[in-house]
């Protein structure tokens, strides 16, 4: 493996699959960042206010459903790598059938859904009206939006990062210019920017079903007889449910962390609360950065354990863990030098921007403590251990976040990153020990998960 490392052409194909990804991603804060100009023009603060209560509402609910694109990766990766043609379209067909019957449980059971999260979200009743008029709306694109996860996970799970990338960007540029269109040309204000989303999620749905089909034509798949009664064996779906309520959990203990700094934060003070959130748009602008490596390790791991590959198993997570780290020290040394003038650029607050340079040393800090369990979770992603990964984020939430922030509550606002700061730490550790121990035992190439 080690003059495989040092061959252009294997870092040249990490990026092939990683670079795609970054790219895509940059639409994400793009597209927020219209939706924040085109409804803070509106005349009534309250507008704006609605708008991010209820997206934020509909995006943690598609969040926590964001397993179907991990687990499609990983299954797709290795059906693909196994050169299986039909295990490798059985993928797609029982992810979309999941996705679908989310899609209707979410519709069916919208109303105490939205109840309970306006109730936990509070606000004026301005901001409750218009961001009830947004989730209401909004909502209808859970078909499209939860299938669009399921192609993205497929068609990077086929060794494909430009189709997603496409996916993402077109889906993202045509919500951007729906968006203007919606609210400023025809007035509809925040159902105008409901309204866009919903219909850039299903023009994307149509351009990922139409990319599918292309590779589908390309690889010259012929269903064989009986492709859809072996499909839809019970077995198969238990398996894959089995699969996704671990990654579920993982997701619910992610978001759990994340949303307890912020709303710890709020106790703390506006200045304070306002300056984290600052600071957890930078960890944003981390993550993105190191996604795309994470991405590209699910896709090569997957391909590889599917070949029942060891060396490139083992060269999948080499390269990625070494672009993860360097990217992290890039990071790194841009908020160490430049962290200041970032806050600044962001808020013209004076209260905000001292507490948030007070708090910039954790975020320093956080990609070199973070880089290896952004990379290590898009190993077992691969790998479609799931269980593993629930087990490690169990351990570094409630064994780590947890016990660090009520021995540090004395610290305040620096006892909140402390605790952060040693829960990414945590994954990484937690998932590297794993590593290491089932790569001793060859289990991820000789316990390949049954489909």
């Amino acid at each position: 493996m080690t003059s495989a490392f040092f061959s252009a052409a294997a870092h040249r194909h990490t990026f092939t699959l990683a670079l795609p990804m970054v790219l895509s991603n940059i639409t994400v804060p793009l597209l927020g960042l219209v939706d924040t100009l085109v409804i803070g023009h509106l005349e009534q603060a309250y507008y704006l206010g609605g708008v991010a209560v209820g997206s934020t509402i509909i995006s943690l609910i598609f969040w926590l459903l964001g397993f179907l694109r991990m687990s499609t990766t990983g299954l797709a990766a290795q059906a693909y790598g196994a050169h299986d043609g039909e295990r490798w379209v059985q993928v797609l067909m029982r992810g979309l059938l999941l996705a679908l019957g989310l899609a209707l449980l979410v519709l069916l059971l919208q109303q105490p859904l939205i109840e309970l999260a306006f109730w936990l979200a509070g606000g004026s009743d301005q901001v409750q009206l218009y961001g009830r008029q947004y989730v209401a709306i909004r909502i209808w694109s859970a078909p499209a939006a939860l299938a669009n996860l399921v192609l993205l996970g497929w068609l990077l799970g086929s060794q494909n990062a430009k189709a997603p990338m496409w996916l993402l960007i077109l889906g993202n540029s045509a919500n951007i210019l729906l968006d203007i269109w919606f609210v400023m040309g025809l007035g509809w204000q925040v159902r105008g920017a409901a309204a866009a989303t919903v219909l850039a999620d299903y023009l994307a749905l149509a351009l990922g079903l139409w990319l599918v089909w292309r590779t589908l034509r390309r690889k010259k798949f012929v269903p064989a007889a009986g492709f859809w009664q072996r499909t839809l064996e019970r077995g198969a779906f238990l398996h894959l449910l089995g699969l996704n309520r671990d990654i579920f959990i993982r997701a619910l203990c992610l978001q759990l962390c994340f949303v307890f700094v912020t709303f710890q934060g709020a106790r703390l003070g506006d200045a304070v609360v306002a300056a984290n959130a600052v600071l957890m748009n930078f960890l944003m602008f981390i993550s993105f950065g190191l996604d795309g490596f994470a991405y590209a390790v699910e896709a090569m791991v997957g391909k590889a354990i599917g070949r029942r590959r060891r060396d490139e198993f083992r060269l999948a997570c080499a390269l990625n863990l070494f672009w993860g780290a360097l990217v992290a020290v890039l990071f790194t040394l841009v908020f160490a030098l430049g962290g200041e003038w970032l806050i600044g650029m962001i808020t013209s607050i004076e209260a905000v921007r001292t507490q948030a340079a007070l708090y910039l040393p954790w975020l320093v800090l956080m990609p070199l403590a973070a880089c290896w369990c952004y990379i290590l979770d898009g190993i077992f992603i691969g790998a479609t251990r799931g269980q593993d990964m629930r087990d490690m984020m169990l351990l570094s939430t409630l064994g780590v976040f947890f016990p660090v922030w009520w021995l540090s509550q004395e610290l305040a606002n620096h006892g909140l990153w402390l605790a952060l700061l040693c829960f990414m730490l945590a994954r990484g550790l937690s998932l590297g020990w794993a590593l290491w121990r089932l790569s001793r035992q060859d289990t991820f190439l000789v316990q390949q998960a049954p489909l």
